[in-house]
């Protein structure tokens, strides 16, 4: 197994400078991992830098928070695709979603969906430590049904991340046929397989190469 192929090498600080940005592309490139996964003003540059390779440039949406509007989810989507995005990860709509306001929220996702269509994997950040167990299957049933890719289990940026018993429900939840990404506080080679093993079938993570590294050891 290539475990770098898993990775989706991550730069989200909101003080990311150009730089830094760059640094992470081409640590990407030396380390063949699946994408880099940036903020939206950096979509342009990173799909620059990735060109000629099977690296996929990957865009947050709606990030952190999940609390924008459908119709500016569905435009930051088609933009990031315009700018060179192969992938986005959206947060779906958490207040709706608490409010059993199911069809809010798979309306939600199902506009980020059609925007993007054929152009671009969608996956869909559920934050699970804001979630009951419940809240969960349901999230991960609502993305399905809406048409994603994948559904994923944090932004990095709550109150935890990843959980490899949150991965295995979310496994459960979407079948064979949906990815799965586990993102947040994933530092090392035995946490990155925890993950795996529960099913994961994409990791979110800042440390990819101390996680390589650690593999291949």
């Amino acid at each position: 197994m290539e475990i770098s192929k898993y990775i989706d090498h991550t730069i989200l600080k909101p003080d990311a400078t150009i730089d830094e940005v760059k640094r992470v592309c081409s640590e990407a490139r030396e380390y063949n991992f699946a994408s880099v996964c940036i903020n939206p003003y950096y979509a342009k540059l990173v799909s620059s830098e990735l060109l000629g390779t099977d690296i996929s440039t990957c865009v947050v949406i709606g990030f952190p928070l999940g609390a924008n509007t459908q119709e500016v989810k569905a435009f930051e989507a088609s933009n990031a695709v315009a700018n060179g995005a192969q992938e986005v990860d959206m947060v779906i709509n958490i207040a709706a979603l608490k409010d059993k306001r199911y069809d809010v929220v798979e309306n939600d996702i199902k506009a980020v969906v059609e925007s993007v269509k054929g152009k671009a994997l969608v996956k869909v950040i559920i934050e699970c430590c804001r979630l009951t167990k419940e809240e969960m299957v349901m999230a991960c049933k609502l993305s399905v049904k809406a048409g994603a890719d994948f559904v994923k289990t944090s932004t990095g940026f709550s109150t935890s991340g990843a959980k490899p018993e949150d991965v295995k429900l979310m496994r459960e939840a979407v079948g064979k046929d949906v990815g799965v990404k586990a993102s947040g506080g994933i530092r090392d080679y035995k946490t990155t397989m925890d993950m795996i093993n529960a099913g994961a079938s994409r990791i979110g993570a800042s440390a990819g190469i101390a996680i390589v590294k650690q593999a291949n050891r």
